[in-house]
């Protein structure tokens, strides 16, 4: 479903907060760290960089993903595989866990937060951060052009992205004797190129979509969104302003007393 070239057009903007997510964990040198959702692996080989003694585990669920990531130069101490992000598990507890911009895809945030806090060492860390955006106009107008007639039967299946409240992580994960540093980040990124909020969409949350539609269909899908977005979004001289909003969450399991 994952698309390596059109996710990297904007990858600046989405790699920034996965180094201000790092920058709250508080691990000095863990044993065994795991990036869920790596994606291409170029974020999961900082991990390695900050950690230099640690074992690294690169893990997503698109095998063009893994296949990318596989290509890079990286020590023996780093892998990546190919699991579904929902099932996977270790072979030995985390010291630290992070997810970046992956974890949106799964459901019951509630049952995930224990599954995921089941995989963590005491002592370790649980970091993900979330888009938080899908109140705003980009995300309300998919769910529009989705509703239509035209396109609504052959997308009723097809999952959206979704995020809980940062109350409801705090909550959850309190609830589970961790300690939780939250907080929620609004960017104004300013996007280069013609139609960049459909750029930057399609590298994301259209991916189903489209994949679900088909060529034909997954094109007179764009060609309704497209105008709306345009409208929406308008294009200013130096780019196209696009707010996006994403919650972040690093809670630190307690010590075996």
């Amino acid at each position: 479903m994952w698309d390596p070239l059109q996710y990297a057009h904007f990858r600046d903007a989405r790699k920034r907060p996965f180094f201000e997510l790092l920058a709250r964990v508080p691990a000095s040198a863990p044993a065994l760290v795991a990036d869920l959702g790596c994606g291409t692996g170029d974020l999961t080989l900082t991990l390695a960089e900050r950690w230099p003694g640690s074992r690294v585990l690169g893990v997503d669920s698109s095998e063009a993903m893994v296949s990318e990531a596989l290509r890079r130069p990286a020590p023996e101490r780093v892998r990546f595989e190919l699991a579904d992000l929902a099932r996977w598990a270790p072979s030995a507890p985390l010291d630290v866990l992070v997810s970046n911009a992956a974890l949106h895809w799964l459901p019951d945030h509630a049952a995930l937060l224990s599954r995921l806090v089941g995989l963590i060492a005491p002592g370790g860390v649980l970091a993900f951060q979330v888009p938080a955006n899908f109140e705003e106009p980009s995300h309300r107008l998919i769910d529009e052009v989705r509703a239509l007639p035209r396109f609504a039967p052959a997308l009723a299946s097809v999952r959206r992205g979704h995020a809980e409240s940062l109350a409801f992580y705090e909550a959850h994960l309190s609830a589970l004797g961790l300690a939780v540093d939250a907080w929620e980040t609004a960017y104004l990124h300013v996007l280069p190129g013609e139609d960049a909020v459909l750029q930057w969409l399609l590298g994301t949350t259209l991916r189903p979509v489209l994949l679900a539609l088909g060529p034909s269909e997954g094109e007179a899908f764009l060609d309704t969104l497209r105008p709306l977005l345009r409208q929406a979004y308008p294009a200013a001289s130096h780019g196209t302003p696009f707010l996006f909003r994403r919650r972040f969450v690093v809670a630190l399991r307690p010590s075996a007393s």
